[in-house]
């Protein structure tokens, strides 16, 4: 009996505690979280121009080294190491006496042979008036008449002797053959030059100057296909220097080579750059960009606005109803901190350009509408540029 009472009285505290649970799960769910938070926008339409960018090396048009005509001894130096020359400014003195020496002699040795010409042409016409009247013989005319043609063929060689010492003579002063930058004086009074062999010192042009470069076959195929690299034509380049955010330095590409690098498949070009303060040396190194399509119509999102799935690109674009879609899209250059989007992106799509890591495909979110504008990033002069760039077209 005492057992049964126990039970009996458990009843119903056993009800109450169901009766609470009935209650609490009939009464009302927490609420849902809201759709997470993103902005959108339509992509930005300009007109831009692609760029591929290359890295060369300035160079100068004429690099002469300075070399003595005749041997003798230096007197003077008439220039400044590093100096700027102009063109017939006298660099070296050579010791002229000797070469004096030798012209004079030349000229003297002139003057006997014409002497003698002259003498020969009195003795000849001599002859052949006495043989007009039977008072000589023909043999004697003929005689003199050689004699005439030996001694008018010393002159000639006397006289080339003339010239060539006036040459020597005239060598002793060495001048600059062109206008530019001269190293310094390899060889100073006293000491003894060698004809042809001595390096006197070397001059370089140095505006405007050459930037050499050179592109692979891939590119060349491209200029040439698409009209941007056509014979007689001077596309504009654009160059930085190692420590310049900025391309400032402009140029036209004059020269692409005749053929391909067999071991390396590349070929040689050059652009020409004016150099009207000197700042550029050659032997320095620079990043040129060259123009790699013509301006057209480019929708351009936020770099951080593409994600990368697996092995494609894509985008997050809203739908009507505020759910999220995909664009695989084909990615272009970078301008401004902004992407342009090849293909894969109309210009009507809303795409997701913050809050990328709150969107997935068919989520329902919460959109509030931005705006894309360029954002210029920070310069990095030691950073080297992308493979292609791209820039916003002229008025745009």
């Amino acid at each position: 009996m005492l057992s049964k009472g126990r039970i009996s009285a458990s009843r119903p505290a056993w009800a109450a505690l169901v009766g609470a649970a009935i209650l609490a799960g009939c009464g009302p769910k927490p609420a849902p979280p809201p759709p997470p938070a993103v902005v959108v926008a339509q992509p930005l339409q300009r007109q831009v121009e692609d760029w591929d960018d290359f890295v060369g090396q300035f160079e100068s048009p004429q690099d002469v080294e300075v070399r003595p005509r005749v041997s003798g001894y230096i007197t003077a130096v008439g220039f400044r190491d590093g100096q700027r020359v102009t063109r017939g400014q006298l660099l070296f003195q050579i010791d002229a006496r000797p070469y004096q020496a030798v012209y004079d002699q030349a000229r003297a040795q002139a003057a006997h042979a014409a002497a003698a010409l002259a003498d020969a042409a009195v003795e000849l016409a001599r002859s052949r008036a006495l043989l007009a009247v039977h008072a000589t013989s023909q043999e004697d005319v003929d005689t003199r008449l050689a004699t005439e043609r030996t001694d008018a063929a010393d002159v000639a060689a006397a006289q080339a002797a003339v010239r060539a010492a006036a040459l020597n003579l005239a060598f002793t002063r060495v001048t600059s053959p062109i206008s530019g930058r001269a190293s310094d004086a390899k060889a100073l009074p006293g000491n003894l030059v060698t004809q042809d062999q001595t390096v006197l010192t070397s001059i370089v042009s140095t505006n405007p100057l050459r930037f050499r470069f050179t592109g692979a076959e891939a590119q060349f195929l491209k200029y040439r296909r698409e009209g941007l690299l056509v014979d007689g034509e001077q596309p504009p380049v654009q160059i930085r220097l190692q420590d310049e955010p900025d391309y400032r330095w402009n140029g036209r590409l004059v020269f692409v080579d005749n053929a391909f690098d067999t071991a390396s498949g590349v070929i040689s070009a050059y652009a020409l750059v004016d150099n009207p303060t000197g700042l550029l040396v050659p032997g320095m190194f620079g990043h040129m960009r060259l123009r790699g399509s013509r301006p057209y119509v480019g929708l351009l999102v936020p770099d951080r606005a593409i994600v990368v799935d697996q092995a494609r690109e894509v985008v997050y674009v809203l739908r009507p109803d505020n759910t999220i879609a995909t664009r695989q899209v084909t990615l272009g250059p970078v301008v401004d901190g902004l992407r342009v989007i090849r293909s894969g992106l109309a210009p009507a799509n809303r795409v997701v350009i913050d809050g990328v890591q709150n969107a997935h495909p068919g989520k329902l979110v919460n959109a509030r509408n931005g705006v894309v504008r360029p954002e210029p990033a920070a310069a990095d002069a030691t950073a080297s540029p992308p493979a292609s760039s791209a820039t916003f077209a002229v008025g745009q």
